[in-house]
């Protein structure tokens, strides 16, 4: 297949006027077509989420393999052609349940985006920044946990959590840097600490402002050790709740385009009309575009990574930086660039198409069109 005439997406050059071949499943340099014209639109790669709990009802966290399928095929009809959804802070033995559950889907071949990991969101967080996390099940990092979960899910779990201050969390990161990407995440820490734990071989921020202390001009803490280590990636939800837009547009311009990650952080009530819904064992409240605990703490997102890439665009940033965020940094951040996340010739063929205003006019997975029409 050959998309002619559309605004494709280019990690140095922005929007640029070219024809995309998509045969045997990958992106290629030619092909023997006469074309679909896609001119008017914007053709980007499918998006990666590498922080988001649930949707359609379903969670990662409760272990289910119809609820882990229709999640995929979610992702999938909205234009995220790659998932790696986060557990919870929860029982060993449930952890244990979900990575089994995620391994099992992956080797099925289950029809949806693909799962091309697992994001561990506890239980190695600090408890005064536990937000919607569930206390009961907190704990220090344990390597031998990890490990053990990593076994479990096949080598899935790409990305962890953790609070850097908690005991033993810095022999943890240099002992697993190698392994898997580590995150900084419901912490206290101040910047000195988080610093510490970037040199020790962190890399990542998870949901940056939220569960952590605020940037203030004496005590930088998470945020301002972020930004001065300009190797780490920052993960921002853009759902118009947790993060003002101004925010937003400033950490654009504080740690530059290429370290954005955009997430959506959706619990099960995404793609759910609103009610209560659970997130971790809790109760949540979902009215609009907010889910709340009954204490009044956000507990999620009801919103997809295309919305939120869409939310950012509206809010000033521009459209080639927020497909960045949304597919380049995510897929860099895992460590699955090679293969996805941008529309390079020899890449898998997940191909999105939007129209001018930025909705969804159709989704190409693999090189077969999976949902709307050319």
């Amino acid at each position: 297949m050959r998309l002619t005439g559309g605004q494709v997406f280019d990690p140095q050059a922005g929007f640029v006027v070219k024809d995309v071949c998509l045969e045997g499943g990958k992106i290629v340099e030619n092909c023997q077509d006469n074309g679909v014209d896609v001119s008017g639109c914007y053709v980007i790669p499918g998006l990666t989420d590498v922080h988001f709990h649930g949707c359609v009802g379903a969670d990662v966290s409760d272990a289910d393999a119809q609820g882990l399928a229709d999640m995929a095929a979610y992702e999938l009809s909205r234009g995220v052609t790659q998932i790696c959804p986060a557990g919870m802070t929860l029982a060993a033995e449930q952890l244990e349940k979900v990575c089994t559950t995620a391994a099992q889907h992956r080797a099925a071949n289950v029809p949806g985006a693909e799962l091309v990991g697992i994001h561990l969101e506890g239980p190695f967080l600090a408890a005064a920044k536990k937000g919607a996390q569930n206390g009961a099940w907190l704990r220090d990092p344990d390597v031998a946990l990890l490990r053990h979960l990593k076994e479990c899910s096949q080598g899935l779990v790409k990305l962890v959590s953790l609070a850097p201050e908690l005991d033993g969390a810095m022999d943890f990161i240099r002992e697993v840097k190698d392994e898997v990407s580590v995150s900084l995440a419901h912490t206290t820490a101040d910047y000195d600490t988080a610093m510490a734990a970037f040199e020790a071989g962190a890399n990542h921020v998870t949901h940056l402002y939220n569960a952590m202390p605020p940037f203030a001009h004496r005590d930088p803490g998470v945020i301002g050790a972020a930004a001065d280590s300009k190797d780490a990636y920052v993960e921002i939800i853009c759902d118009g709740v947790h993060v003002h837009p101004a925010v937003i547009r400033a950490t654009f311009r504080m740690m530059g385009r290429e370290r954005m990650v955009l997430v959506s952080d959706t619990m099960r009530a995404a793609g759910m009309p609103d009610g209560e819904y659970t997130l971790g064992g809790q109760a949540v409240f979902v009215k609009g575009n907010r889910a709340e605990l009954v204490d009044g703490t956000l507990a999620g997102s009801v919103t997809d990574l295309m919305n939120c890439m869409k939310t950012a665009v509206s809010f000033g940033i521009p459209l080639e930086d927020a497909v960045m965020a949304a597919a380049v940094n995510s897929a860099k951040s895992i460590g699955i660039y090679d293969r996805v996340g941008s529309l390079d010739v020899g890449k898998d063929a997940n191909v999105v198409v939007l129209d001018k205003d930025l909705n969804l006019k159709a989704v190409l997975f693999r090189g077969e069109l999976v949902h709307g029409v050319l």
